[in-house]
């Protein structure tokens, strides 16, 4: 029945969440389905939901509507993190059919025994601790670079993450399983990988709560610098307190991981650290920064922020802003606190009035404004690699370089995924950089 069946998605969250519906999507493929966009008629609709903020909440209703609208008879499926977190409520959403929880997700297509409109939701979830297995994912297609999933679930009790709830204990994909998948995707002529997972610092750990280490993170990044094919291995975020020296050393002089690294800080307050339950405390943040710059001074450096988490007191605000004000760091994704259940953090006193936490949170985007733009104008006259995008974004197409800077160039279809050498030479009044071609022949084409 398969056979003219189309399939569509909606990835909610985090890279981890993309490079699983991708995977999740391939299955469908093999299955007899064909992938088409969600704004166009489906036979069904896969959800990607992600419970990191309470606004992915909300914005999931409105998915099943926009659903709804191309497609009334549409079967409905909502999968990942919030689909674990709060099953029941997802199925009571109008128009939902299939709650699929963190073991279940991967096999949709075995629930799919027709495609007819359920009058409820139905829900099969698993009590997390039975997320003990670990299913490897990478996204290819969507995007000029891949996200390469190489750990999932979390071991660590941070008092305002719901992460261990919605995907279990902390645990590793194979050190050869990872190489495979990074070959495969290096043979379908993407350029740039993007390393993914809940805590990839951690990585190492094997199935079924197996604490012990068979690799390190470290292990894992000499293993994959020796993959051929591969021009750019990018890190995503990873703890400070497992990015040690011998990787930051490793980066600095690998042909192809790229100096950007994406740092959680959450917090410049020592005491409000200690109340996140965080495994450092500032000063191992401000000597990673220290450790990075010596060795790369060129390099990029993003940072994760939360504001109004219980007890920031105005002081502790201020003494956050400073720190990251002085601290020579790149930009910032600044998070507004919100409350979420069966957390510690929910429970605390010193509630931040929710006025307040978007006032700090605007002080922090334009700090981190400020922070990009003096990054970019350090980056002036300096001669880089830049990937082209593959998208016509208003007449003009976008590209990264190695260190992250974004640039821009009028729209020309043959340097899509294309590397070329550039010189920076000014910002342009949309905050973008503009360049010169040191040569115009591409690097890989």
């Amino acid at each position: 029945m398969n056979a003219t069946k189309k399939v569509a998605f909606y990835t909610l969250g985090c890279k981890l969440n993309f490079s699983e519906t991708s995977t999740i999507a391939r299955n469908f493929k093999d299955e007899g389905f064909s992938r088409v966009d969600f704004s166009e008629k489906a036979d069904i609709y896969v959800i990607n939901t992600c419970s990191v903020t309470e606004n992915a909440d909300k914005r999931f209703k409105t998915i099943v509507k926009k659903a709804q609208k191309v497609n009334p008879d549409a079967f409905v499926a909502a999968v990942g993190c919030y689909a674990q977190l709060k099953p029941e409520e997802l199925a009571d959403v109008h128009g939902v059919d299939l709650v699929l929880g963190a073991t279940e997700k991967f096999k949709i297509t075995d629930y799919l025994n027709d495609l007819s409109k359920n009058d409820f939701g139905e829900v099969h979830s698993c009590e997390i601790d039975e997320a003990d297995f670990y299913v490897g994912s990478y996204s290819i297609g969507d995007r000029t670079r891949a996200f390469l999933k190489v750990q999932d679930g979390c071991d660590y009790k941070c008092t305002y993450c719901t992460i261990p709830l919605a995907r279990g204990i902390s645990r590793s994909d194979t050190l050869g399983n990872v190489l495979k998948n990074a070959a495969e995707i290096s043979e379908k002529g993407i350029k740039e990988i993007v390393l993914t997972g809940v805590n990839i610092g951690d990585y190492g750990k094997g199935e079924f709560g197996n604490k012990k280490h068979e690799h390190t993170f470290f292990e894992l990044c000499e293993a994959l610098d020796e993959v051929s094919g591969i021009e750019r291995l990018r890190i995503s975020s990873i703890e400070p307190n497992l990015l040690k020296n011998e990787t930051i050393d490793f980066v600095a002089d690998s042909n192809t991981f790229v100096p950007h690294f994406h740092i959680p800080l959450q917090s410049g307050s020592n005491d409000l650290l200690k109340l996140m339950r965080r495994r450092y405390m500032s000063e191992l943040y401000v000597d990673r920064v220290k450790r990075i710059k010596k060795v790369m001074p060129h390099s990029c450096i993003g940072v994760d922020v939360i504001v109004g988490f219980p007890g920031e007191t105005e002081e502790r605000f201020l003494e956050t802003y400073q720190f990251l004000n002085e601290l020579d760091i790149s930009y910032l994704h600044v998070f507004t606190y919100s409350e979420r259940d069966n957390t510690p953090a929910a429970e605390m006193d010193g509630v931040v009035p929710t006025k307040i936490r978007k006032k700090r949170s605007k002080m922090l985007r334009g700090l981190s404004a400020k922070k990009r733009r003096a990054f970019y104008e350090s980056q002036l006259d300096s001669t880089r690699t830049v990937l082209f995008e593959g998208e016509n974004k208003k007449g003009y197409i976008h590209g990264f370089t190695e260190n992250y800077v974004k640039v821009k160039t009028p729209w020309n279809p043959e340097l899509v995924n294309t590397l070329h050498t550039i010189q920076l030479t000014e910002i342009g009044e949309d905050g973008l950089v503009r360049f010169e071609f040191v040569n115009e022949k591409a690097i890989a084409s």
